[in-house]
């Protein structure tokens, strides 16, 4: 059966996985708060990244930088100026929508004339009075301290102060990243190549936030600046566009013939990329980009020491060689990273008659790898029993679950649904030889195991 995006959806929300930001207030578009299933989902996705990027290798180290930045870190990076998107308004009804969403065929960067000839019905009314393309500015702008817009009055000293009180919330982590090389390097003075790796929230004002999580205002993004000489980049470049395929294949369990290498053409390309290619995936409701590898020479460190007036050279250790060095950037949205791994786990199986839905998480990520239960919990010895069971179970492997509500089958369903790879019950036999039923999610078979042996 084929997978539809709005029954992961309904999953999601049944089970407590991700739910519409501000629900009780009827949602606020753009936004999706996580669960406890949905949390633990995240969390293990991305202490596996930290692993497999951070902690298992002796080349990428870690930082946490500010979301609030200096405002200059937007006029070096460029984004003040050139982060936007495609904008058009119809003239109907008013709606707003990112042209490049709309219509078939065009990129980012379409013209009104190219996009007029294309006669787009909007998705609201119907109609084809389109207004023209304007580019929209995505970041989200704040005011930091205690002077605001409204108090200008025609002031021209209150108007100064408003503006210089004017920040944003940070559209990417990667900034972070590049404000801090000079404190990694001075402080460190690590070997070429190195990386710095970061996770944290970013914030884009998207014109039309769409397609569940996969483009929203709010998100958490895993990326890594990794400093490289420039005579190496396409060598680098081309390593870790194959560790990355290992990481979402080996250890987000996706599958390969999901994952697709777009090259990215020149008039596609972020404003600071030479070479990008966007690893795109085959999610429910068509190709999308789960993340990007972009080469992104030494645009940004040049800005900085440029806007700040200091140096962002590197000497070699080695050599003497000094230089600026260039950059490659793998990034991924955490929350397309979870469509991705729940697109995949999300399985229906036709059985005598029944649907039977699961999701076959790869046990690393699974929110709980057992779910304990007594066979009957109005027998108190089974209880007991089981209690005991789920404390040693929790002690050795901490992600353990509870569950005595309804029979036995409907908890096995439940379990299904959230993915928990293995369930365990203690029955009368188990009183008598200290054996217990464990049942697997994805063959629904059962085995008889000793306690001691799980």
């Amino acid at each position: 059966m084929a997978k539809k995006l709005e029954d992961i959806v309904s999953l999601c929300k049944r089970r407590g996985f991700i739910f519409p930001g501000s629900d009780v207030y009827g949602g606020f578009a753009g936004t999706w708060d996580f669960g406890p299933l949905g949390v633990s989902l995240k969390k293990k996705i991305m202490d596996e990244w930290w692993k497999f990027w951070v902690e298992d290798r002796d080349d990428i180290f870690g930082i946490d930088a500010a979301i609030l930045m200096n405002p200059k870190t937007w006029v070096a990076s460029g984004h003040t100026k050139t982060f936007a998107d495609p904008l058009v308004e119809c003239g109907a009804c008013h709606g707003r929508f990112r042209a490049d969403k709309i219509a078939d065929g065009i990129t980012e960067s379409v013209t009104t004339e190219e996009f007029h000839a294309l006669n787009v019905k909007c998705p609201t009314c119907g109609k084809t009075e389109w207004g023209p393309i304007r580019k929209f500015n995505m970041m989200f702008e704040t005011h930091v301290g205690a002077v605001l817009p409204e108090d200008v009055n025609g002031d021209e000293n209150a108007r100064a102060l408003a503006e210089k009180s004017i920040a944003y919330l940070r559209p990417e982590t990667a900034q972070g990243i590049f404000t801090n090389y000079k404190n990694v390097v001075d402080t460190s003075y690590p070997d070429m190549p190195f990386g710095l790796a970061q996770q944290g929230k970013a914030f884009r004002n998207e014109i039309s936030p769409r397609d569940f999580v996969l483009r929203d205002r709010e998100c958490s993004q895993m990326e890594i600046e990794y400093f490289i000489h420039p005579d190496t980049w396409e060598e680098q470049f081309n390593k870790l566009l194959k560790e990355n395929h290992y990481f979402l294949e080996n250890v987000m369990g996706l599958k390969a013939e999901n994952i697709h290498d777009l090259e990215v053409p020149e008039e596609d390309r972020a404003f600071y990329s030479k070479r990008t290619i966007d690893l795109m995936f085959d999610y429910p409701n068509g190709e999308e980009e789960l993340m990007g590898l972009a080469y992104r020479t030494n645009y940004d460190l040049s800005n900085i020491a440029r806007e700040s007036g200091k140096s962002m050279d590197y000497r070699d250790k080695n050599t003497g060689e000094t230089y600026i060095p260039h950059v490659i950037e793998p990034s991924i949205g955490v929350e397309r990273l979870i469509l991705a791994v729940l697109s995949t786990a999300y399985t229906e199986e036709e059985k005598d008659g029944k649907t039977r839905v699961l999701l076959k998480l790869p046990e690393n990520l699974a929110p709980y790898r057992f779910c304990v239960s007594p066979l009957l919990k109005n027998k108190p010895e089974l209880v007991e029993k089981a209690h005991e069971v789920y404390n040693l179970l929790r002690k050795k492997y901490g992600n353990v679950t509870w569950d005595d509500s309804g029979n036995i089958g409907k908890r096995y369903m439940k379990q299904d649904e959230i993915g928990t790879p293995k369930c365990v019950v203690v029955d009368f036999d188990t009183l008598e030889d200290n054996t217990v039923t464990v049942r697997d999610r994805d063959t629904t078979e059962q085995v008889r195991v000793k306690i001691e042996e799980l």
